[in-house]
């Protein structure tokens, strides 16, 4: 934990503790979350597709000390203060979309998973993952919450494809957003991973010691000025027309869908579907193949081929997937980012949409010699501090007694 919580931010967490709840010299435990980027794989984890992400340089941190009741109450610096009692567990609709439902949900989890009666605790809480941007803020804070019920409750640590399934269920039955596991998978493993989730159950994980900037190239992410929490029933329709036609193929998820079968039923899913969600089941199967020969480039080195097929799936997103325009009028405003940033790189480097879509980021690997300037005319045309530089972290969620 000293290696990712570095004693400024521990003095940070203590002060908004004291503030919170009272001084207290009482044994604590620091938890650490990072966010993600998702580097390949644009919504196809959630149809037991593959998926590249990785752990970013931002994070979650808390600093947690154990009640003798089933109360807690959380201080998380920004935001109101909040208590709930874990008597009960249950997930409850007016707590739906918000950081308690995701406190009830993972002492759920932990509970389920361990045998141990939910206890509760006061918990302060810092956070410099940008929200609404599409680096998962929710999967990193579901993260930060389990391991810090586990090291309270004194509970075995979870390994981390188990503890990203509890936080997946945490999101989907407590919170109410129908996500895959790819954001949860990636806080929770750290580093550079591809993931593979045919098996839904046991997803396979692979993991590659890699720095961008070894390759001559930063990973920029760019804030579009639209919040994706503003589209969630955009979001959410993805998988459901995919997995719609899934399931009109007689599966559950496209990954298990022949695409003969698909082929052959085409002109009939046209009529009864509509065009969009044909096209979006195209982008899955392209999409997934894409993942699958950029993971080579990455084992080899070759970045030629990293960023044109980087290229080739933002093209994808946009023109099949269709996840960077949502309805919001004339307003464009993750497409406006996309063409302002390709506009700068003039053929150079890589642009394609981010996470979820509709809003919240956009991707860039852009020459490291061209990085100031990129960075400071974005910022100019789309605000102060909406572009930034990051770097992989080689750390996933953690918690430990200080």
């Amino acid at each position: 934990m000293s290696n990712v919580i570095v004693p400024t931010t521990l003095a940070h967490l203590e002060q908004l503790f004291s503030a919170a709840f009272g001084p207290s010299d009482a044994p604590a435990v620091a938890a650490y979350a990072p966010g993600r980027s998702e580097i390949a794989g644009n919504h196809t984890d959630h149809e037991g597709g593959r998926v590249i992400a990785c752990a970013l340089d931002v994070a979650a941190h808390a600093v947690a000390r154990p009640r003798t009741d089933t109360l807690v109450r959380v201080a998380s610096e920004g935001y109101p203060a909040f208590e709930l009692d874990l008597v009960s567990t249950d997930a409850r609709e007016d707590e739906r979309g918000t950081t308690a439902s995701l406190v009830r949900g993972m002492a759920h989890e932990i509970a389920a998973a361990t045998g141990i009666s939910p206890r509760g605790f006061d918990l302060a809480m810092c956070c410099d993952i940008p929200s609404g941007g599409g680096l998962s803020s929710s999967a990193a804070v579901e993260a930060l919450l389990g391991r810090t019920m586990e090291a309270l409750w004194g509970a075995q640590a979870a390994e981390p494809v188990a503890l990203a399934q509890m936080c997946q269920r945490t999101e989907n039955a407590y919170y109410g957003k129908p996500c895959g596991l790819m954001d949860q998978a990636a806080v929770c493993l750290g580093g550079l991973a591809l993931m593979d989730f045919a098996n839904a159950h046991e997803p396979d994980t692979k993991k590659l010691d890699l720095a961008f900037e070894d390759f001559g190239y930063a990973l920029v992410l760019v804030k579009v000025g639209a919040d994706h929490a503003a589209s969630t029933a955009d979001y959410a329709a993805i998988p459901g027309e995919m997995q719609a036609i899934a399931v009109r193929l007689g599966h559950e998820r496209l990954c298990e869908v022949s695409r003969a079968d698909f082929d052959a039923a085409l002109p009939a899913l046209r009529q009864e579907f509509g065009d969009r969600a044909v096209l979006r089941c195209i982008h899955y199967w392209h999409e997934d193949k894409l993942v699958e020969r950029r993971w080579r480039a990455l084992n080899i080195g070759d970045v030629a081929a990293l960023l044109e097929l980087t290229r080739e799936s933002g093209a994808s997103s946009a023109m099949y997937l269709q996840n960077v325009a949502a309805d919001l009028g004339h307003e464009q405003p993750a497409m406006f980012a996309l063409g302002a940033a390709e506009h700068l790189l003039e053929g150079d480097g890589a642009v394609r949409i981010h996470g979820g879509g509709f809003g919240g980021t956009i991707q860039a690997f852009v020459p490291l010699e061209q990085l100031d300037a990129f960075c400071a005319q974005m910022d100019a045309w789309l605000g102060e501090r909406s572009c930034r530089r990051y770097v992989v972290s080689g750390e996933g969620a953690s918690a430990a007694w200080l």
